[in-house]
């Protein structure tokens, strides 16, 4: 595992928010050679669209379709500096982890799903995979019928789960209907691995988001991080402890991470405008 070596640079702030995350990249190391995209045709599927309205998505913070308002320029360079870091590795599935609970994982990964999509070059896939306590659908207000979890459990395709959002035309989300009692078996199976690599390698501009279970709660995240080809680190500032954070490098230290992201930091913010 290559370990971030830089400092972090806060770049926005939401005093009072547990779950508004204040962002800082902290760069790993590799480098190789940038491979341009392949814009290949892709296939509208047909998915359930569901309607979120913008005072829903103001009350669970999630971004509007074009990644604007107040934190969307956060979350864009977060969204830069991630792609690059991917481009270098050649990669294209990335797992959002974090120590424990509580700490701005999921909406990390929804917000950083969204600002990839809002790039007209890119296609952005979120997956659930935090089959212990998922939480995607229910922040856009989504009664999934099917879940991912069922996909791996009954071979189902997994595009039985999948659902769309109204005006994020280049985002689809596969939701988690509900608990798994199996969560991590489910994850290190080979049908997990074989979900990956389709969904991989379907179109080449696509990235692929998992947001995953907490790595200090449970062993999902460490079962299915061999599925993965790099991890983003959630830490809550005032939350998360330095030796819980050393633990989750530790125990994923095969698993390059592209950077870390700090949550709801109380540092005044600079604007530029």
């Amino acid at each position: 595992m290559e370990r971030p070596t830089r400092t972090m640079d806060r770049l926005y702030s939401q005093p009072g928010e547990q779950e508004d995350a204040t962002i800082a990249v902290i760069g790993a190391q590799r480098s190789s050679e940038e491979s341009p995209v392949d814009f290949t045709e892709t296939v509208m599927l047909q998915t359930p669209q569901v309607h979120l309205d913008p005072e829903t998505r103001e009350n669970e913070r999630i971004l509007p379709p074009n990644a604007g308002g107040p934190h969307g320029g956060a979350y864009k360079m977060l969204r830069t500096q991630v792609l690059r870091r991917l481009d270098q590795l050649g990669a294209t599935t990335l797992g959002i982890v974090s120590a424990a609970s509580g700490e701005g994982k999921t909406l990390t990964a929804i917000n950083l799903a969204i600002a990839i999509a809002a790039d007209p070059a890119r296609t952005a896939l979120l997956i659930d995979f935090d089959l212990r306590r998922p939480a995607v659908a229910q922040r856009f207000h989504y009664d999934a019928q099917v879940g991912i979890e069922e996909c791996l459990e009954c071979n189902r395709p997994v595009r039985d789960a999948m659902f769309k959002v109204s005006g994020y035309e280049r985002l689809t989300i596969a939701a988690a209907k509900g608990r798994s009692e199996y969560s991590s078996e489910l994850l290190s199976s080979t049908r997990a691995a074989d979900v990956v690599d389709e969904m991989r390698s379907r179109y080449a501009n696509r990235i692929v988001i998992f947001d995953l279970p907490p790595v200090l709660q449970a062993d999902d995240a460490l079962a299915f991080a061999r599925h993965l080809q790099a991890g983003l680190l959630v830490i809550g500032e005032r939350r998360t402890q330095r030796g819980d954070v050393t633990r989750t490098l530790e125990l994923l230290r095969d698993l390059t991470f592209v950077g870390t992201v700090l949550n709801a930091s109380r540092e005044p913010t600079r604007r530029y405008y």
